[in-house]
């Protein structure tokens, strides 16, 4: 699962960045109103974790804009202001909660799990489609109520695949989503392309109901298979 950070305190968000990558989470960071802004734009998250304060411009106004762009993701304010009127205006724009600091990264997380199980998963801990269950908080897969076993590159494209099912994904988003800030660091549209390959070999050995269909030139979609 990946996570959009929009932090200024430079300390504040190398610490909230490594917690969440210890929980294995893809964690792409932004320093400011406007690189904020183009990250969300840009590209998928599964919850963003906006600052009100920040240079540049209001988190209020990035919490509006993804409104504005009817985007999906899981929003959660965190901010030094503890005014209610803040958070009411924050929760009336569309965040799905509201952190005050300093708040335990404990805490962080849990309210993280909750908003994407109220946003994505509909309140559900488990994800299906047809004989192919996911437990993203677990990272555990199982087809016909048998465990598969994937790797963490493997579970992460499973679960972009099945959280938005028949839509056309191109490879570069998909990459993006997977590797996140780090991107450029490999030849990524290749090693999806190897990593997708994998996954549908253990998807079909699992008889597993659904398949990943190449788009020829443009990217995948997951489709029924029976």
């Amino acid at each position: 699962m990946k996570i959009l950070l929009i932090e200024d305190e430079a300390g504040l968000r190398e610490v909230i960045q490594q917690s969440l990558e210890k929980e294995l989470y893809i964690v792409t960071t932004a320093h400011d109103y406007i690189s904020g802004l183009d990250k969300l734009s840009s590209y998928d998250y599964d919850c963003i974790l906006i600052d009100i304060m920040l240079p540049n411009g209001s988190g209020l106004d990035l919490v509006a804009e993804l409104k504005a762009q009817k985007k999906k993701e899981a929003v959660i304010i965190i901010s030094a202001k503890d005014a209610v009127d803040e958070k009411v205006k924050g929760l009336d724009l569309g965040a799905d909660d509201y952190l005050s600091k300093p708040f335990h990264l404990a805490e962080l997380h849990a309210r993280i799990k909750s908003a994407i199980r109220r946003k994505s998963h509909d309140g559900d801990n488990e994800i299906k489609w047809n004989n192919v269950t996911l437990a993203p908080e677990q990272r555990s897969v199982s087809v016909n109520k048998l465990p598969l076993t994937l790797n963490r590159k493997e579970f992460d494209l499973l679960y972009y695949f099945v959280i938005n099912p028949n839509r056309l994904i191109n490879k570069t988003a998909l990459a993006e989503y997977v590797w996140g800030d780090h991107t450029d660091q490999a030849d990524n549209l290749d090693f999806v392309y190897s990593q997708i390959k994998n996954l549908r070999k253990k998807l079909k050995e699992a008889a597993a109901e659904i398949d990943i269909q190449a788009v020829y030139g443009i990217g995948y979609k997951m489709i029924d298979h029976y």
